[in-house]
This record gives structure tokens, sequence and C-alpha cells, in this order.
């Protein structure tokens, strides 16, 4: 990853940009802004990036049959999920409370306050799909302290800030390094409770199928909970039909069995989520290639 001392010209200047943007945007009245950062992303950024092209040619790949017209449309409106994330994490209070009316459900709910009565580390299990911040938020207002491992962003500058937005929401957050590992580990040995994305492309680890193709996955996750006894809780935050709400689930605990079983069946909780709601997940990212 770039430092200060190792940034580009080029690194300050997307910086500058990114923070030209996302200032316009927070003048604007929270439901006007969600909407109009969404849209940016979808027409402007997405196009100009590269990253709508990116999400047509790895939706194309998993659904080889499907129309034309329907990939472009999960491209879009996976580009503006992720401009309405992004500009989410940096409303900060007032996206907390626009959260505040939201009540968890599911079956993972009676065995998670079990463990906090009990001190039992969790660890809850997540993918980039819909806002993956949303559960910690409202678990956070139910009492539930949640800290989490993030993968710094190369461009300095811009780390910064983006740090900032989930560093506030709950419990600590570490950097996937020596030293972060280390702290999150010793977050869940004392008790604690902590949060992963585990869908990100780790070449050194083996290829799972992920929506019938191989990805290579980090049984990072898997080996943790193994280490410390934590539960592992698959939780998601779906975004509503108004592009403002969400419902959020917290699932039934996932078994500790291998570290290589538990990544094959929290894939297939996230798998599932997909399938139904396609264009919610990021296809912006680089999961296959």
């Amino acid at each position: 990853m770039r430092t200060y001392d190792t940034a580009t010209w080029s690194d300050w200047a997307v910086d500058r940009a990114l923070r030209g943007i996302i200032g316009t945007a927070l003048a604007l009245p929270y439901a006007r802004r969600i909407r109009w950062f969404g849209a940016a992303i979808e027409r402007g950024v997405g196009p100009l990036s590269g990253y709508r092209k990116r999400a047509e040619r790895q939706v194309a790949m998993i659904w080889p049959d499907m129309a034309e017209g329907d990939v472009k449309r999960i491209a879009r409106a996976c580009c503006n999920n992720f401009g309405r994330t992004m500009i989410e994490g940096y409303s900060k209070e007032e996206y907390t409370r626009h959260l505040s009316g939201v009540t968890p459900t599911g079956a993972g709910l009676e065995a998670l306050a079990q463990a906090k009565a009990e001190g039992r580390p969790v660890l809850f299990v997540t993918g980039h799909f819909g806002n993956h911040d949303a559960p910690r938020h409202v678990l956070n207002r139910l009492g539930y302290t949640i800290g989490g491992i993030y993968k710094p962003i190369s461009n300095p500058y811009f780390n910064d800030h983006y740090v900032s937005t989930i560093n506030t929401v709950s419990g600590p957050v570490f950097p996937i390094d020596r030293d972060g590992m280390a702290g999150f580990m010793r977050m869940l040995r004392d008790g604690g409770m902590g949060t992963m994305l585990f869908d990100v492309r780790v070449k050194k680890y083996p290829a799972i199928p992920f929506l019938g193709v191989p990805a290579h996955t980090s049984t990072g996750l898997g080996s943790i909970a193994l280490k410390t006894g934590a539960l592992i809780v698959p939780y998601f935050g779906t975004r509503q039909p108004d592009g403002l709400s969400f419902d959020v689930a917290v699932e039934a605990p996932v078994d500790l069995t291998t570290p290589d079983q538990i990544m094959r069946d929290v894939t297939d909780r996230l798998e599932a989520r997909i399938e139904a709601q396609p264009e919610q997940y990021f296809w912006v990212h680089r999961r296959w290639d």
C-alpha cells in the first residue's frame, strides 16, 4: 500500500476531486443526497472509471445466458447502490438516525443475545451486498458493540477520511496487517464482537466456488473463529425498494467445523442473497480476476 511518501500526484488529484463531490453531496438534504450520489456514480463515475464495464463483465460471466439488457440493468443498479452506500458512510449521524426505526430479524438473534450474556466472542460475517455496515449501526443501537477489520485503500489521502466513516460506528476497526489482526484477535479473545467481509480475492488462499465460478477466498475468518471459539453469525443489510430504507437480517449461526467448510457455509449464505437480488451485490470489485 502507498504511504504519503510514495503517493503520486494522481492520488492527490483523485482525492481532491472525490472530496469535492462528497462535499457537494453533504450539503444536500439527506434523502436527496443519497439519490444524487447514487446517480452520480451510476451515470458518471461508474462509466468513466470502468466500474460499470467490470460489473457487466462479471455479471455476464456468472450468468452467460442472461439477456444483455438485464446484464446492463444490474450493472447500473450496482453502481447506484455502491454510490449510495459510500455517501451513507459519510453521512454518519444522519445515517444512524435514518436507521433508528429498523428492527433486526432472523434466526440468529437468540443465539446472539445468549453469547452476549455469556461473554462469548461473536464474529459477524457479511459480504459486499446492500449496505454491509447497516447491521452494525442497528445492532450498536441495541447494545452490541462491534469492531471491525478493513483493507486500507491504496490512495493514502482518500484512506484517511474513508477510515473515519467506519471508525465511529461502534467498536474499534483494525487494518488488515500484522498489528491490526493481533488487535482484532485480542478483542475477540476478551469476549468482544467483530465483523468481517469475507468476499475478497486473496490469491494465496484456495479457490472456493462462488456463484458457480472458483474464487480465491481467505480462510482466515474460519481460522479466527476456531482459535477464539467465536460464534459465527452471518448478517446482511438489504436495501429496500425506496432506495433509502433497509432490512437487517441476523441469520442462524454457522457451525464451527473446519476453516474450509466454514468458508463454504458462509459463501452459501451470501450466494442466496445475491441470487435473490443480484443488483445489490458490489459487482464493481474484483472478485474473480
